[in-house]
């Protein structure tokens, strides 16, 4: 392929040939990536066709008129599998995808509310699950301890409670955890089923290969003891053929291992004859699997009521992760929507100036775009049947993604912004519930205000709201109304920590910072903290400035309708849960709370930022 076709197709694809990175350099991405990419996206050797006769897609409001000019005949078939037939302009359409067809062309009509309300304003608290027990309780955080957490802020007048995603992960490969590399986004993680089981001797950090085998163990046992019962029966087969899928995946990864390009080639095709008579020959161990997430979804569902029964407005706050695991379960079974050859990244900035691999298949959206968005709204709907609020983590990706095919330098790739929007605000609406876009780093012009217009609340982080030096921190009335607010977040320093420069200092003895730089970075924090300790004076009424109540009260004044607290925080933690970066040089997603629940929600600083919370309104 001649350098001049190969930019061609590259724009055609949407493939980006140069952006201005955070430094202020132009990045261009090399023909190699350009091609790699193309291969990943299936279009290396696809044919140069003419534009169709009718958009691929258009987003139109649900129950108005759809303004899209169809000279002749047409039949929409619409999400619930009717149809409509007519010619010249087409009807008003209820939400939902709907497919067009008409002269041979095809266009998704994307029928959803133009944005969505606002909530009111709202505090909540984050906390990681999987830690959610001290060392002295052991054992791993339950969807139980969840719905207690839950119930204890909801009457301290607690909105939501947020935790990380809980994706079904890899049950065969513990030492492996992380909750933003899952196995599959549409199903659920067993491992935070409530059991009694524990690993042998409970600690300050996790030990998930002690862990999760015996929570395994545990919930096996349950299973034998007694038939699961005709409300199983009925979930079997209202789930169908997918629940089937995903279960024989989690029977053959006790088979084979974990991750499906390490099987044998026959069993790399789920629709295989093999795979076929494996699922025969192991139909108790996919049936086991689909029993957990039948269990596993009715716990979730549990916790969720047991939330807005305490009076929690929205309740579960979950997460979704920006990909996931290139062989997993879901990339087994839905081959089609995922690009393979390429994995989501970024490019490098002032936390990672070599950039980043995240190891995680990106959507294909060519294949999304033809199957009209099909994966991403399954997707969305099945974290919003649990939650009244869903945090889309890097919403940066549905603007542009930053694809790093294997062994070369990374490319953005223009995505279907406008569309993916709309299936978010059309499977929000369906739900009643709040999307939050996390939209941190290098933020594509104009993405910040789609996201306003769509009414999906974006993020901003107290700890970065500043300028100049020394730095002078954003009062809390200029804040914009469509976020949600908070100090830091999981992969920042806690509000002791970042107090202390504990990342700067952590990061240099794991070697990510060169020990020269580190005498002016903790300078810089201690003007970072000088202005931020002015900042909250007016506001902290009687709490010394280092206090956690100091900075919940700046952050209880802001303009943001939402306002999430780290557990962390409130307990006066000086290490972050996760250190991007680093895999075993620190202990991401293993550190235990001190405390367990009961006492957590017990805490004097709880119920101080409580009250402070209640006095600005929230």
């Amino acid at each position: 392929m001649s350098g001049a076709s190969l930019d061609a197709r590259a724009r055609k694809a949407g493939i980006i040939p140069e952006f201005r990175d955070l430094f202020g350099n132009t990045q261009v991405a090399p023909e190699e990536s350009k091609a790699a990419i193309l291969a990943a996206m299936g279009l290396a050797d696809a044919p140069d066709t003419p534009e169709p006769a009718l958009p691929r897609w258009h987003v139109c409001v649900a129950d108005a008129p759809v303004a899209l000019a169809v000279p002749g005949a047409w039949r929409i078939l619409l999400e619930d599998g009717s149809a409509r037939e007519g010619r010249g302009a087409l009807p008003a359409l209820p939400l939902g995808r709907h497919r067009l067809d008409s002269d041979g062309a095809r266009c998704w009509l994307l029928s959803a509310p133009p944005r969505l309300p606002l909530p009111p304003k709202l505090w909540g608290l984050m906390a990681p699950l999987a830690c959610l027990r001290s060392a002295a309780q052991g054992g791993l955080g339950s969807y139980d301890d969840l719905a207690q957490l839950a119930e204890g802020l909801g009457a301290q007048g607690a909105a939501f409670v947020g935790v990380n995603p809980i994706h079904a992960g890899f049950l065969t490969h513990p030492d492996g955890f992380s909750p933003y590399t899952p196995s599959h986004r549409r199903r659920f993680s067993p491992l935070y089923l409530p059991s009694a089981a524990q690993g042998a001797a409970p600690g300050p950090l996790l030990i998930f290969s002690e862990e999760l085998p015996a929570r395994m163990q545990a919930l096996e046992a349950e299973f034998r003891a007694a038939p699961p019962g005709d409300a199983f029966e009925r979930y079997l087969s209202h789930e169908g053929a997918g629940l089937r899928r995903f279960a024989t995946h989690q029977a053959l990864s006790e088979r084979l291992g974990p991750y499906w390009d390490n099987w044998p080639t026959a069993y790399h095709d789920p629709a295989s004859a093999e795979v076929a008579q494996a699922a025969h020959d192991l139909a108790d161990r996919v049936r086991f699997h689909a029993w957990l997430q039948y269990k596993a979804e009715g716990a979730l569902a549990e916790t969720q009521t047991r939330a807005t029964e305490a009076g929690m407005a929205l309740g579960l706050y979950l997460d979704l992760a920006v990909g996931t695991h290139p062989h997993g379960a879901e990339t087994w079974e839905d081959r089609q929507s995922f690009a393979f050859g390429a994995s989501l990244g970024a490019p490098p900035d002032a936390f990672a100036p070599q950039g980043q691999n995240w190891h995680l298949a990106p959507f294909n959206p060519v294949h999304l775009i033809e199957t009209g968005f099909e994966a991403l709204a399954l997707t969305l709907r099945q974290q919003l049947r649990f939650s009244g609020a869903l945090r889309i983590d890097h919403i940066l990706g549905f603007e542009r993604a930053y694809w790093v095919p294997d062994g070369l330098p990374g490319a953005y790739v223009t995505m279907p912004r406008e569309a993916m929007l709309a299936v978010a605000r059309m499977e929000a609406a369906r739900a009643g519930a709040v999307i939050v876009g996390e939209d941190l780093g290098v933020i594509p012009d104009g993405l910040q205000q789609a996201l306003g217009d769509s009414g999906i609340l974006g993020c901003r982080l107290m700890c970065f709201e500043h300028s100049g030096d020394p730095p002078w921190y954003r009062a809390p009335q200029d804040y914009p109304e469509g976020v949600i607010a908070s100090f830091s977040s999981h992969d920042l320093p806690t509000w002791k920590g970042w107090r202390a420069g504990r990342e700067i200092t952590l990061r240099r003895d794991i070697g990510i910072t060169p020990p020269e730089h580190v005498d002016g970075m903790l300078s810089w924090r201690g003007r970072e903290v000088d202005g931020f300790d002015g900042a909250t004076s007016p506001y902290r009424d009687g709490f010394a400035p280092e206090a956690p109540e100091a900075m919940a009260a700046l952050l209880a004044a802001t303009a943001a309708r939402m306002v999430a607290l780290q557990v962390e925080d409130v307990l006066g933690l000086e290490n972050q849960p996760n250190m991007p970066g680093t895999v075993s040089e620190y202990p991401n997603w293993r550190q235990r709370l001190p405390l367990g629940v009961a006492e957590i929600t017990a805490l004097p600083v709880l119920a101080n930022a409580a009250r402070i919370m209640k006095r600005a309104g929230r």
